[in-house]
């Protein structure tokens, strides 16, 4: 095969690859949590639960958005109960963002959900796919860590 070929084949497995995997974490995440709150919310307030109280600038460096953008998310979420702020004690001028035990049950409750989600597609494959799927797990993971 010729390099152009290969890199055009590596190219269409890349491009099918991407397609599928966020088709998949889309339904997954929507199976999960509904029409309850939007995909940004939802990885925000993930993100709170998992990393502890942020101030919105650090929260919008580890979403990758615009702190503007975090501040209209966290007002959502807040709104609806998954959320505090909380002045901090060292700095009276910063305000750190708390997950509350509403928030933390939200972000639970979405992942078992989730998790039933794609248990029950699993279940509708044959005893070799899901062998397969098993299978590929570590090699996914690889390219997930870059170690690939």
């Amino acid at each position: 095969m010729s390099p152009v070929a290969a890199t055009r084949e590596l190219t269409d497995l890349a491009g099918r690859a991407r397609l599928v995997v966020m088709r998949l974490a889309r339904r997954i995440r929507q199976e999960g949590m509904g029409d309850e709150a939007t995909p940004s919310m939802i990885s925000a307030l993930a993100s709170i639960d998992r990393f502890g109280p942020l101030t919105l600038g650090e929260l919008a460096a580890v979403e990758q958005v615009q702190p503007p953008t975090m501040t209209k998310i966290v007002a959502r979420l807040e709104a609806a109960g998954y959320v505090v702020r909380e002045v901090d004690a060292g700095d009276r001028r910063v305000a750190r963002v708390q997950v509350t035990s509403a928030g933390h049950r939200f972000v639970e409750r979405g992942r078992q959900r989730g998790a039933m989600f794609l248990a029950e597609r699993l279940r509708t494959l044959s005893a070799e796919e899901r062998a397969a799927v098993e299978a590929a797990l570590p090699v996914l993971e690889r390219l997930l860590d870059g170690d690939a």
